[in-house]
């Protein structure tokens, strides 16, 4: 796995569930996943070699305020592109997006790094806007690293996360078609896109994205949970009610299983009565 691609996973799920994966009621209302927050993931790309860059990357997930104050340090004495990098991530790893963001940004603007390093720095600016709730900036910044490397399937799929939480399903659609051309096994890419294409009223095509997601990854909790949607799209109540309550058992501290518990509940209400 890209070691860029595997430090945003688990964040990537989690902004995906936030935007994509909604209930219907009977009665036609949509139902939004709550806020989350999206955890610091643990494997950042390196842009650099050195023990004080290893010591700082390596404080991020267990000590960030350590991080954010070595570094702090390490800037003062000039420590150049390391040393940023290492403060904009313990922003994020302490709960400041939108100054990560804006940093992360400045950093791939001015390095003297190759392609992917810059882009890579980008990805990273593209999940703190994310994280921050601006999707606009997000898809944005994705763009400028798809510029740069524009046959990277995470990439594509970071700008599709964006770009769906704007509602531009077409536009979103497009990406993930791109990102499973270069990958077709990527489930979180087809589980996403099979969110989109139900936004799209492309229901058959949702259909079998979830199924190939499903193939893949049986159990995968994303997977359970937009299946469980189409299900209840399709009217049977039985197999969505399964396949949410088969969330909850695999994941039950997870945003996810809270969108499933939501729709169970919802499931149980039954439509409204006027």
């Amino acid at each position: 796995m890209h070691p860029r691609h595997a430090m945003f996973a688990v964040a990537l799920l989690l902004v995906a569930a936030l935007g994509a994966w909604l209930a219907l009621r009977d009665d036609g209302t949509d139902t939004a996943a709550p806020q989350a927050l999206l955890p610091l993931p643990p494997v950042p790309p390196r842009i650099a070699s050195g023990l004080e860059y290893d010591r700082c990357l390596g404080l991020l997930t267990t000590e960030p305020e350590a991080a954010a104050t070595l570094a702090r340090a390490w800037v003062a004495r000039d420590g150049g592109e390391p040393a940023k990098h290492c403060l904009a991530l313990s922003r994020l790893a302490l709960g400041e997006p939108v100054p990560a963001a804006e940093e992360l940004e400045q950093l791939a603007t001015a390095s003297a790094s190759p392609p992917a390093t810059r882009a890579a720095l980008l990805a990273q600016a593209t999940q703190a806007w994310l994280m921050a709730g601006v999707a606009a900036r997000a898809r944005a910044t994705a763009s400028l690293a798809l510029a740069l490397t524009p046959d990277d399937p995470s990439l594509l799929f970071e700008r599709a996360v964006a770009t769906e939480q704007l509602a531009r399903h077409a536009d979103a659609a497009e990406d993930l078609a791109g990102a499973l051309r270069l990958d077709p096994r990527r489930v979180d890419a087809l589980v996403l896109r099979a969110a989109v294409l139900r936004h799209l009223e492309r229901i058959p095509e949702a259909i079998a994205d979830i199924g190939a997601a499903l193939a893949l990854d049986p159990d995968n909790p994303e997977a359970l949970l937009e299946r469980g949607v189409l299900r209840q799209r399709r009217h049977d109540n039985a197999g969505a009610r399964d396949d949410w309550q088969r969330v909850v058992a695999l994941a039950p501290d997870s945003p996810t299983s809270d969108l499933a518990r939501q729709n169970l509940a919802l499931l149980e209400a039954g439509p409204i009565r006027q």
